[in-house]
C-alpha cells in the first residue's frame, strides 16, 4: 500500500515515483498522486472472493488506499500490524464492495495458502496476477500488473533501461521484477525461485544483504 510505503519513502527523502500493490499503482511520493493504477475488475475480484471464502481464508481488499475486511480477526491484525496501518470492518465484505479493488489478498497458513495457490493459478490463469508476498499472504491482481510492469512505467518517465538497472527481491513475486532488470539480486533467505534467477546473492534481509550491496556500490564509485 502506499500509505504503508509512504513513512519509509519520507524517511528516506526519495522523490521519484514509488511501485506500490505488486505494480497496480504507481505513485508521486510528495503529492500522493497515483500516477498509474491499475485495479482488478470488479466482477473478476468478486469470483476471487468467492472462491477465497469458500475456501475459508481471511479476505483483505484494498480500495482507495484504504485496507477492508468483514471483521478485524487475528489475521487482519497480523497484516495490519506489519504494514502499521489502520484497518476499516464492514461486515459483508463481498456484498459492501461496489467498485473495482486495486488488491485482495489471502491470509492464512503457509501450506494452506500453497495449496490455495496451486488451485487457484489454473483457474485465474490470464484472469488475474497471483502470487505470494509472504509466506502467509496470497495477492490477487490485475493480470497485467506485476512489479516488473510498475518498473516499466518508471522506466518510461524516468529514462532508463532495463540493462542500468539492478532490481533485488526475496518472495515469489519479485519474479517478474528480476526478470525486467539488467542485473537480479536475490537475498540470501529468497524463495528458491529467486535464488535460480539471481545474478548475485547477498546475504540474507536479517544480516542486511541490501544494504551491503548499496554500500559497496557505493564504495565502488569513490
Amino acid at each position: 500500500m502506499f500509505r504503508g510505503v509512504r513513512p519509509y519513502v519520507e524517511q528516506a527523502e526519495i522523490h521519484e515515483p514509488v511501485i506500490c500493490y505488486q505494480g497496480a499503482v504507481v505513485a508521486d511520493p510528495r503529492s500522493g498522486e497515483f500516477l498509474l493504477h491499475v485495479p482488478i475488475p470488479l466482477e473478476r475480484a468478486l469470483e476471487a472472493m468467492d472462491a477465497v471464502i469458500a475456501a475459508g481464508f481471511h479476505l483483505n481488499c484494498y480500495v482507495d488506499d484504504r485496507l477492508y475486511v468483514a471483521e478485524v480477526t487475528a489475521e487482519a491484525r497480523a497484516y495490519a500490524d506489519f504494514q502499521e496501518i489502520e484497518i476499516h470492518a464492514v461486515g459483508d465484505l463481498r456484498a459492501w464492495l461496489d467498485s473495482d479493488p486495486t488488491k485482495l489478498v489471502a491470509v492464512g497458513d503457509p501450506a494452506a495458502l500453497d495449496e490455495l495457490e496451486a488451485d487457484l493459478k489454473p483457474r485465474f490463469a490470464g484472469r488475474l496476477f497471483v502470487a505470494k508476498s509472504l509466506p502467509n499472504f496470497l495477492e490477487f491482481a490485475h493480470p497485467d500488473v506485476s512489479k516488473g510492469s510498475g518498473l516499466q512505467f518508471v522506466a518510461d518517465r524516468l529514462g532508463f533501461v532495463p540493462d542500468e538497472t539492478v532490481a533485488c527481491g526475496d518472495g515469489e513475486n519479485d519474479r517478474e521484477l528480476l526478470d525486467w532488470a539488467g542485473f537480479a539480486v536475490a537475498v540470501a533467505n529468497a524463495h528458491r525461485d529467486i535464488l535460480d534467477r539471481a545474478d548475485l546473492v547477498v546475504p540474507s534481509v536479517e544480516d542486511e544483504g541490501v544494504a551491503t550491496l548499496f554500500e559497496a556500490y557505493l564504495d565502488s564509485r569513490t
